[in-house]
């Protein structure tokens, strides 16, 4: 018994030994931050549009230089990847897209009717792709899939088609895809096609007007529209989307949110639900998501228009829950 006792004492001993060996520890170890920031500050002036990610990355660019600013999704930090000084000619950089195969970052171009091809890692430019010569285009954002990349034209009732090699490279000549089927093109210089996604299968795209507020489901290779019903309503000043599953986020940019539509099987029917809203929302114009967050640029358009130098405006990336 006394034996049994000792024993006893002994295994209570290290047990109380233990537990504050595992105490000491826990006060020793940092508290993780929260890896994910809600705000991320951008260099003043930039004139932010577009936005991507790629692994633990974010990609946004000027409207006005047509440079990338890359930086960390978990710290915020980051610096500009390439200068607008050894570009053989002007550009703007728009919506974007980021494709893991090559670990490239596709650019819409805006008024110069272009897409660009950066390395997401040097910035180097891998291809400039003359997309149309029309003297009204404005190339607003792109989407990349296994075979394509698309890209959409706010001035122009087309977008276009570029076929990409094994790698997700240019892979031959863009080609222009007209907008048949239901799609209401107004002229008159209102922006018409903005925001595009795709179907994770390549098979279906979607695409917003940003002047009538209508989203269309629309045929990758013949370009006919189907307009999604919304049961009478809209989402005017529609800009950048985001396909996730059946819901789609759309960037409502002079309303400062984000609606949420709750489509069918068939894409062709849908729900719009609240939107999402922030206070620090600021004219935010596209969207990228990273785990449970969206990601939505402040492009500030009230104080800094489209492409017009604005070197003392702040800017800055919003994250919201999904």
């Amino acid at each position: 018994m006394v034996e049994c006792v000792a024993t006893i004492g002994r295994g209570l001993r290290r047990f109380t030994t233990l537990i504050a060996i595992i105490s000491m520890m826990a006060l020793t170890i940092p508290v993780a931050a929260d890896p994910f920031p809600t705000s991320i500050d951008l260099p003043n002036g930039i004139s932010p549009e577009g936005i991507a990610i790629g692994g633990n990355d974010f990609y946004t660019g000027s409207l006005v230089t047509g440079e990338i600013y890359k930086g960390s999704i978990r710290t915020g930090e980051g610096d500009f990847i390439n200068d607008a000084a050894d570009f053989a000619t002007p550009r703007m950089a728009v919506g974007m897209d980021h494709d893991s195969r090559a670990n490239a970052l596709w650019v819409a171009g805006g008024l110069f009717g272009q897409g660009y091809v950066y390395d997401a890692s040097s910035g180097d430019t891998i291809s400039v792709l003359q997309l149309t010569t029309a003297e009204a285009t404005f190339v607003n954002d792109v989407v990349v899939t296994r075979g394509f990349a698309y890209f959409t034209d706010s001035f122009q009732p087309v977008f276009y088609r570029v076929p990409l090699d094994s790698r997700g490279l240019p892979a031959g000549s863009p080609e222009a895809v007209a907008l048949t089927g239901d799609f209401e093109f107004i002229g008159d210089g209102a922006f018409n096609s903005n925001g595009i996604d795709a179907t994770p299968n390549g098979r279906d795209l979607i695409i917003v007007n940003s002047t009538t507020g209508a989203l269309y489901k629309v045929h990758p290779r013949t370009g006919h529209a189907t307009l999604i019903d919304l049961g009478g309503d809209s989402v005017p000043s529609g800009d950048g989307i985001l396909l996730d599953g059946r819901t789609l986020y759309v960037v409502q940019n002079f309303f400062n949110q984000i609606a949420v539509v709750h489509l069918s099987h068939g894409l062709t029917q849908g729900e719009v639900a609240a939107p999402i809203t922030s206070p620090d929302f600021m004219i935010p114009t596209t969207i990228a998501e990273f785990g449970p967050l969206l990601y939505a640029v402040n492009a500030r358009f009230d104080v800094a228009p489209p492409g017009v130098p604005s070197p003392d405006v702040e800017f800055s990336i919003v994250g919201v829950p999904k």
